[in-house]
């Protein structure tokens, strides 16, 4: 744990890895198998939300019955899991900055490692929280909760990055503030609207402006001292201030 003590507590699905639309297409196949005419237009908003509430916002109660249809028809789409260009280097630079990297995922154990596998930089994570962890997922706080419980660390030495508007509201019932990219399908003005510090177009811009972004004051061996940063194969490492 780095000292004096900060973390950047980051959500997987549709901001280190493109998975969204697949969600929303598994959530589309459930619903359709089931005789449920469901526009995925209503789904894909939802997405980033835990599978009961999801459900509960969609049919008014949790359905069982469709909740495990869900792995079912995900599965087909983990071969073709892709990370956003430069995740792996933005959780390093956080990383070889001082600052704790946690993922903090509303996805379950069984989902995460082919994301894992595609960012490629479980080097530089310190901690990982999925749905299997906690009672409830997003927007519920719990994930993050567990994640500060992990860390030891206050909310007020971190910051979570996502990208909707349930990573937002979780988030801020834990106290943190919440950093967005666009790579879910939400739109800037609905993530500002939401309570997002900031909105980039995803980690790559993120990265590119990590000395001006609100995690550079979370950087206390980077960017917070007036470092940037360079890539040479992958690893990221300090250039002279």
């Amino acid at each position: 744990m780095p000292e004096p003590g900060y973390a950047v507590l980051f959500d997987v699905d549709g901001t280190l890895v493109d998975t969204n639309w697949f969600h929303a297409l598994a959530w589309w196949r459930v619903f359709d198998k089931a005789g449920h005419q469901v526009p995925i237009s209503r789904i894909h908003p939802l997405i980033g939300m835990g599978s009961t509430e999801l459900l509960e916002t969609l049919f008014g109660e949790p359905r069982q019955d469709l909740k495990e249809g869900h792995s079912a028809e995900f599965e087909p789409f983990m071969a073709e899991i892709r990370a956003f260009p430069r995740a792996a280097d933005l959780l390093r630079a956080v990383k070889a900055s001082g600052a704790a990297v946690v993922l903090c995922t509303s996805s379950k154990k069984d989902h995460l490692e082919p994301m894992l596998e595609a960012i490629g930089a479980t080097d530089a994570v310190d901690e990982i929280v999925n749905a299997d962890d906690v009672d409830r997922s997003k927007p519920a706080p719990d994930v993050f909760a567990a994640a500060l419980e992990m860390t030891g660390l206050r909310p007020r030495d971190c910051l979570a990055v996502g990208d909707t508007r349930w990573d937002v509201e979780a988030a801020s019932r834990t106290g943190l503030g919440t950093v967005c990219v666009l790579t879910g399908g939400s739109s800037r003005q609905d993530l500002l609207d939401a309570g997002a510090v900031a909105v980039y177009d995803d980690v790559a811009d993120l990265l590119a402006n990590l000395e001006a972004s609100p995690l550079a004051r979370l950087l206390p061996a980077g960017v917070r001292s007036g470092a940037t940063w360079e890539t040479s194969a992958g690893v990221p490492r300090r250039s002279p201030s």
